[in-house]
């Protein structure tokens, strides 16, 4: 007999363990077929200042827990490739770069010292839990005297040549330094959300610009300084401004002008994408097939972790994976209640740390990301399924042979799933606006 593991959640009752029917007469309306697509690198979060500061505000063994169930391999999210930013992410208690020396273009001054404070021992106890957990960094804003306005938000990066060069060594530098506390940065990506102008640190990047950077400075100092970490070309979070005003050739308009030229291509690794970027996502799969792509940050919703938002995230997951992307990274882990940042945005996150009450809350997002990430392991493939539940499924193949389903009944009343698993018809009862992992 089959061995079936199906976990089911609710909003009334999280992560039950339940069991199918055999049904011979059963009409099949899910088919899991054997057409394998994209290799799956993995699942994640962000590492930021606000999160630690509230894991810190909580006793020690309620910190563990945390860790634990987000990094440990055999915990709840098993995460295998995490996101940090270089300098301050819009999640900062503050904004800062590692070099606010003005025109210090020799590096001397860079320093990693605010990290040692806040992100790095965030870092290393993931680490503890999962020593071979993926680093990629990216940068919200440079330093502000490389930028015009000379400001952490809004603006533009200078385009000087001596500026150019220095921004490319201000990369060189943050690896290096991450390395020397024994931690790895295995990609960074050259800008978080390059169209975003915006009142929290953030820089405007045209793609013309992001490939002769790559092209002319990045990845020859890279390679000059003998640099394994990958260069990606993100992070795009859309395209030009006005999107309903420009024609469709305007979606691959920040990735193409780097992807079509050969010389900025042989130092890019991947495209990271996110928000609005899931708009071109696909175009982009379909032109470069054989780039690796990511989900970078997931949309954050309002602070108020509703059941309702998570059935939104979870299409975001599945619209990303049937799109080609070969990773999923959600944004803040874990935030104190409603998740307002220092500059008044309030955010979700997978768990809310109740100071207050000491404790920690799991939110439903947090469920909807273990539905995935708990049993989607590194190294599977995405499969192509067919049928009427094929629209709210997603299916892998894991190395092992074993297989997955994750499935949403996002309608409001229980409604039945027929799979055929090796030969025989199995039915599963979904009840309303319910998610599913089926594995076998």
């Amino acid at each position: 007999m089959t061995n079936i593991q199906w976990i089911s959640t609710t909003k009334e009752q999280y992560w039950q363990e339940k069991q199918p029917e055999q049904k011979a007469d059963a009409s099949v309306n899910l088919i899991v077929t054997d057409d394998a697509k994209r290799v799956i690198e993995g699942f994640g979060g962000c590492f930021n200042e606000l999160g630690y500061h509230a894991l810190q505000q909580l006793p020690e063994r309620e910190q563990h827990k945390v860790y634990d169930a987000l990094f440990s391999p055999d915990g709840d999210s098993r995460f295998s490739i995490c996101r940090l930013p270089i300098g301050a992410s819009d999640y900062a208690l503050e904004w800062y770069s590692h070099n606010e020396a003005e025109n210090d273009v020799e590096m001397d001054h860079f320093s990693i010292e605010r990290d040692r404070q806040y992100l790095i021992p965030y870092i290393k106890e993931a680490l503890k839990r999962n020593p071979d957990l993926q680093l990629f960094a990216s940068p919200w804003s440079p330093p502000t005297w490389m930028k015009f306005p000379k400001a952490y938000n809004y603006g533009t990066l200078r385009w000087e040549p001596a500026i150019l060069k220095a921004y490319a060594l201000y990369f060189v530098k943050f690896v290096q330094a991450y390395a020397e506390e024994g931690i790895t940065i295995h990609q960074v990506h050259v800008q978080n959300e390059v169209v975003a102008d915006q009142k929290f640190p953030s820089c405007v990047w045209t793609g013309e610009q992001l490939r002769e950077f790559i092209r002319d400075y990045l990845g020859p100092a890279f390679k000059e300084h003998g640099l394994e970490t990958e260069i990606w070309l993100g992070t795009i979070n859309g395209i030009v401004e006005d999107l309903f005003a420009k024609s469709a050739s305007d979606y691959d308009s920040i990735a193409a002008p780097s992807l079509n030229d050969l010389e900025a291509a042989q130092f890019i690794s991947g495209v990271g994408y996110q928000w609005a970027g899931k708009y071109a996502l696909q175009q982009t799969v379909q032109s470069y097939p054989d780039m690796r792509y990511m989900q970078t940050e997931n949309e954050c919703g309002d602070g108020k972790n509703t059941w309702d938002y998570a059935h939104y995230v979870f299409n975001l997951y599945r619209h990303y994976f049937i799109n080609g992307v070969n990773a999923y990274i959600y944004w803040n882990m874990i935030l104190e209640p409603e998740g307002k940042s220092t500059w008044g945005w309030k955010q979700n996150a997978m768990m809310t740390a109740d100071v207050e009450k000491q404790t920690v809350h799991c939110n439903p997002e947090y469920y909807v990301m273990n539905h995935f990430s708990r049993f989607v392991k590194p190294g599977a493939r995405r499969i192509e399924t067919v049928g009427p539940w094929t629209g709210t499924a997603v299916a892998f193949q894991n190395p092992d042979a074993t297989n997955v389903i994750v499935l949403q009944n996002p309608f409001k009343d229980t409604r039945e799933a027929n799979v055929t698993i090796n030969g025989e018809i199995y039915t599963f009862f979904l009840e309303k606006e319910s998610f599913h992992t089926i594995t076998w």
